[in-house]
Protein backbone atom coordinates (compact mmCIF):
# COMPACT_ATOMS: atom_id res chain seq x y z
CA UNK A 1 0.00 0.00 0.00
CA UNK A 2 2.81 2.34 0.91
CA UNK A 3 4.65 1.71 -2.38
CA UNK A 4 1.47 2.35 -4.40
CA UNK A 5 0.93 5.68 -2.60
CA UNK A 6 4.54 6.64 -3.37
CA UNK A 7 4.03 5.78 -7.05
CA UNK A 8 0.87 7.89 -7.30
CA UNK A 9 2.53 10.87 -5.61
CA UNK A 10 5.59 10.57 -7.89
CA UNK A 11 3.47 10.40 -11.03
CA UNK A 12 1.42 13.45 -9.97
CA UNK A 13 4.56 15.46 -9.22
CA UNK A 14 6.05 14.52 -12.58
CA UNK A 15 2.86 15.49 -14.44
CA UNK A 16 2.82 18.88 -12.74
CA UNK A 17 6.55 19.39 -13.33
CA UNK A 18 6.15 18.67 -17.05
CA UNK A 19 3.59 21.43 -17.38
CA UNK A 20 0.44 19.53 -16.54
CA UNK A 21 -1.11 16.51 -18.18
CA UNK A 22 -1.93 17.89 -21.59
CA UNK A 23 -2.27 16.09 -24.88
CA UNK A 24 0.73 16.87 -27.06
CA UNK A 25 3.63 15.07 -28.68
CA UNK A 26 6.05 14.23 -25.88
CA UNK A 27 9.59 15.58 -25.97
CA UNK A 28 12.76 13.51 -25.60
CA UNK A 29 13.07 14.15 -21.83
CA UNK A 30 9.41 13.32 -21.24
CA UNK A 31 9.79 10.05 -23.14
CA UNK A 32 12.91 9.11 -21.19
CA UNK A 33 11.27 9.99 -17.89
CA UNK A 34 8.13 7.98 -18.64
CA UNK A 35 10.20 4.98 -19.75
CA UNK A 36 12.14 5.14 -16.49
CA UNK A 37 8.91 5.35 -14.48
CA UNK A 38 7.44 2.33 -16.29
CA UNK A 39 10.61 0.26 -15.93
CA UNK A 40 11.25 1.11 -12.27
CA UNK A 41 7.92 2.05 -10.65
CA UNK A 42 4.87 1.02 -12.64
CA UNK A 43 5.61 -2.40 -14.17
CA UNK A 44 6.36 -5.08 -11.58
CA UNK A 45 8.28 -8.38 -11.53
CA UNK A 46 11.56 -6.98 -12.85
CA UNK A 47 13.60 -9.69 -11.10
CA UNK A 48 11.29 -12.62 -11.97
CA UNK A 49 12.78 -15.13 -14.43
CA UNK A 50 10.90 -17.07 -17.08
CA UNK A 51 10.60 -20.70 -15.90
CA UNK A 52 9.98 -22.01 -19.43
CA UNK A 53 12.70 -23.58 -21.52
CA UNK A 54 13.63 -21.52 -24.59
CA UNK A 55 13.09 -24.27 -27.16
CA UNK A 56 11.09 -24.89 -30.35
CA UNK A 57 8.14 -26.43 -28.51
CA UNK A 58 7.78 -23.49 -26.10
CA UNK A 59 8.16 -20.98 -28.94
CA UNK A 60 5.43 -22.72 -30.93
CA UNK A 61 3.20 -22.66 -27.85
CA UNK A 62 3.88 -18.93 -27.47
CA UNK A 63 3.18 -18.24 -31.13
CA UNK A 64 -0.09 -20.17 -30.85
CA UNK A 65 -1.25 -18.28 -27.71
CA UNK A 66 -0.14 -14.97 -29.24
CA UNK A 67 -2.16 -15.79 -32.36
CA UNK A 68 -5.35 -16.11 -30.35
CA UNK A 69 -4.92 -13.37 -27.77
CA UNK A 70 -2.56 -10.68 -29.09
CA UNK A 71 -2.78 -10.68 -32.89
CA UNK A 72 -5.81 -8.37 -33.16
CA UNK A 73 -3.90 -5.40 -31.73
CA UNK A 74 -0.26 -6.30 -32.39
CA UNK A 75 -0.52 -8.10 -35.75
CA UNK A 76 0.68 -11.62 -36.47
CA UNK A 77 4.32 -10.49 -36.35
CA UNK A 78 3.97 -8.41 -33.16
CA UNK A 79 4.87 -5.28 -35.10
CA UNK A 80 1.37 -4.00 -35.91
CA UNK A 81 1.44 -5.18 -39.52
CA UNK A 82 -2.07 -4.85 -40.95
CA UNK A 83 -3.62 -3.44 -37.76
CA UNK A 84 -5.56 -0.41 -39.03
CA UNK A 85 -5.96 1.39 -35.70
CA UNK A 86 -2.55 0.72 -34.09
CA UNK A 87 -1.05 4.15 -34.81
CA UNK A 88 -4.27 6.02 -33.96
CA UNK A 89 -4.66 4.66 -30.43
CA UNK A 90 -3.66 6.94 -27.58
CA UNK A 91 -1.03 5.91 -26.75
CA UNK A 92 -0.26 4.13 -30.05
CA UNK A 93 0.07 0.34 -29.96
CA UNK A 94 3.83 -0.28 -29.69
CA UNK A 95 5.78 -2.60 -31.92
CA UNK A 96 6.70 -5.51 -29.67
CA UNK A 97 10.07 -5.68 -31.44
CA UNK A 98 10.89 -2.10 -30.40
CA UNK A 99 13.78 -1.35 -28.05
CA UNK A 100 11.30 0.09 -25.54
CA UNK A 101 9.38 -3.20 -25.26
CA UNK A 102 12.37 -5.52 -25.62
CA UNK A 103 14.20 -3.70 -22.80
CA UNK A 104 11.71 -5.03 -20.23
CA UNK A 105 12.78 -8.14 -18.33
CA UNK A 106 10.88 -11.38 -18.95
CA UNK A 107 9.14 -10.94 -15.60
CA UNK A 108 8.01 -7.44 -16.53
CA UNK A 109 6.65 -8.60 -19.90
CA UNK A 110 4.69 -11.34 -18.16
CA UNK A 111 3.41 -8.77 -15.65
CA UNK A 112 2.17 -6.54 -18.51
CA UNK A 113 0.43 -9.48 -20.20
CA UNK A 114 -1.15 -10.56 -16.92
CA UNK A 115 -2.15 -7.14 -15.55
CA UNK A 116 -2.56 -4.97 -18.63
CA UNK A 117 -1.46 -1.36 -18.88
CA UNK A 118 -3.76 1.43 -17.84
CA UNK A 119 -4.67 3.89 -19.31
CA UNK A 120 -3.67 2.26 -22.59
CA UNK A 121 -5.69 -0.29 -24.53
CA UNK A 122 -3.60 -3.21 -23.23
CA UNK A 123 -6.06 -5.53 -21.44
CA UNK A 124 -5.23 -7.80 -18.53
CA UNK A 125 -5.17 -11.52 -19.37
CA UNK A 126 -5.40 -12.79 -15.78
CA UNK A 127 -8.10 -15.44 -15.74
CA UNK A 128 -8.05 -15.74 -19.54
CA UNK A 129 -4.56 -17.09 -20.22
CA UNK A 130 -2.72 -19.58 -18.04
CA UNK A 131 0.67 -18.72 -16.52
CA UNK A 132 2.22 -21.18 -18.95
CA UNK A 133 0.61 -19.40 -21.93
CA UNK A 134 1.80 -16.00 -20.67
CA UNK A 135 5.39 -17.22 -20.20
CA UNK A 136 5.30 -18.85 -23.65
CA UNK A 137 4.15 -15.55 -25.17
CA UNK A 138 7.11 -13.84 -23.49
CA UNK A 139 9.43 -16.34 -25.20
CA UNK A 140 7.72 -15.69 -28.53
CA UNK A 141 8.20 -11.93 -28.04
CA UNK A 142 11.95 -12.53 -27.77
CA UNK A 143 11.94 -14.31 -31.16
CA UNK A 144 9.53 -12.26 -33.29
CA UNK A 145 9.64 -12.81 -37.06
CA UNK A 146 10.63 -9.98 -39.43
CA UNK A 147 8.06 -7.19 -39.79
CA UNK A 148 5.42 -8.03 -42.39
CA UNK A 149 6.62 -11.60 -42.89
CA UNK A 150 3.39 -13.16 -41.57
CA UNK A 151 1.03 -10.86 -43.46
CA UNK A 152 -2.05 -9.19 -42.09
CA UNK A 153 -4.29 -10.72 -39.42
CA UNK A 154 -7.14 -12.66 -41.04
CA UNK A 155 -9.71 -10.60 -39.17
CA UNK A 156 -8.68 -7.54 -41.24
CA UNK A 157 -8.33 -9.28 -44.61
CA UNK A 158 -11.81 -10.83 -44.73
CA UNK A 159 -10.31 -14.30 -45.03
CA UNK A 160 -12.16 -16.39 -42.47
CA UNK A 161 -10.84 -19.75 -43.66
CA UNK A 162 -9.81 -21.42 -40.41
CA UNK A 163 -7.44 -23.79 -42.23
CA UNK A 164 -4.77 -21.11 -42.80
CA UNK A 165 -3.51 -20.96 -39.21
Amino acid sequence: MRRRTFKLIAINIICLTLGGCRVSTPGKREIQLMQWIKHHLTVGNRQVRNPMKDDAESLEMGKHAFGFYCVVCHGADGQNTGVPFAARMSPPVPSLASQEVQSYSDGQLKWVIENGVSPSGMPASRGILSDEDMWAIVLYLRHLPPSGSLGEPRIYTGNDDSTDR
